[in-house]
């Protein structure tokens, strides 16, 4: 091997040059301001404890009639979804005619310390599905999950089929022990009851940093690298900033809902072995018979393609769509290229199915 050679010329000029694009991106950082999110109006329709549940202004004069319900997951906050102007599922869905409702479950407390899945599918996620179909006059909705909230919406549509039109999953879990699961991998063998016993409510910040040192490298090392030339331009700041404001803003998990998930659908895997239960009642993804689209991504590494694919061979649903994105978990929602294809074919495939 040759010996490594050091310039000590050239590196102190390149030390200089980072300092300066440091600093000058700094100065910029302080006159960006607020950092604001979401670029769809909407206005509060039901709260239900600490849920909030939205309605989306419509943007056609004559939108689709059958509702739309977006069910996210507990784990972060819904607004990636309308992150900004240009860079919102949400908005790719009004701007196609949709009528589009969202789901925030707001932020659990120690008095919330003990709510389950039950309370959170047969009670909460009910109680909002009952609400838009009697403001509508329908007698079912179509749902659209997100990640946990995809799992949550194939749950719920076992139970309660006769409310559900059509469904829309996207990068949803079915297989939690697909290859390449790595969350599965890291969960599959602690004590989730011990540690739920031990603190309680299981911190966002926990999870937060959970999910960044699935890929180290990517996710911290090589995105921060990249900072100083990112805060040269006031856009490519805004974008950065408006990420790092969702990846870092997580509401803590009510412990025993936390605890179930976990315990059955991580470690068990019971949707794809059988022994899923909700409340009591069991889980069985043969119920699921309405039209599903489910669409996930090629690169996800939260949620393998493989854990979604499986959903196909679960359902009793004879009408199932898949749909690949060539992107990964968080740019399928925020990505110029999602924006693209997602909406639409979302919006056309629901249209399609009235």
């Amino acid at each position: 091997m040759f010996p490594l050679q050091l310039y000590p010329e050239r590196v102190a000029s390149e030390l200089a040059e980072l300092q300066f694009r440091l600093v000058r991106g700094m100065c910029s950082l302080e006159n960006i301001g607020e950092i604001e999110l979401g670029a769809s109006q909407r206005e509060a329709v039901y709260r239900d404890d600490l849920l909030t549940l939205y309605r989306y202004t419509p943007q056609s004069r004559d939108p689709h009639p059958v509702p739309v319900l977006v069910v996210y997951a507990l784990v972060n906050r819904p607004y990636i979804a309308d992150l900004q102007e240009g860079r919102s599922l949400i908005q790719g869905l009004l701007q196609r005619g949709l009528d589009v409702y969202l789901v925030v479950w707001g932020d659990p407390n120690e008095a919330d310390r003990f709510l389950t899945l039950d309370d959170y599918i047969n009670g909460y996620l009910d109680r909002c599905v009952g609400h838009i179909l009697e403001r509508t006059g329908r007698q079912r909705l179509d749902l659209l999950g997100i990640c946990q909230g995809g799992t949550f919406s194939l749950c719920y549509t076992a139970l309660h089929p006769d409310k559900v039109g059509n469904l829309v999953t996207t990068v949803t879990p079915v297989d939690f022990h697909a290859p390449g699961s790595l969350l599965t991998n890291l969960v599959r063998h602690v004590d989730v009851g011990l540690l739920v016993e031990a603190i309680g409510n299981v911190p966002g910040d926990a999870l937060n940093w959970t999910f960044l040192m699935l890929k180290p490298y990517h996710l911290i090392g090589q995105k921060y690298a990249r900072l100083a030339d990112v805060l040269q331009d006031r856009e490519r700041a805004l974008d950065f900033l408006r990420m790092e404001k969702w990846i870092f803003d997580s509401p803590d998990q009510a412990g025993e809902a936390y605890r179930e998930f976990i315990e059955q659908f991580y470690q068990r895997n019971a949707l794809v072995n059988g022994g899923a239960r909700i409340g009591g009642r069991p889980v069985d993804l043969k119920q699921v018979k309405a039209p599903i689209l489910n669409v996930y991504a090629l690169q996800d590494h939260l949620v393998p393609p493989d854990s979604s694919r499986a959903l196909q061979g679960l359902v009793g649903s004879k009408d199932y769509t898949a749909l690949e994105f060539p992107g990964g978990h968080i740019g399928l929602y925020v990505s110029g290229k999602s924006q693209k294809l997602v909406p639409p074919a979302i919006a056309d495939w629901l249209r399609q199915r009235g």
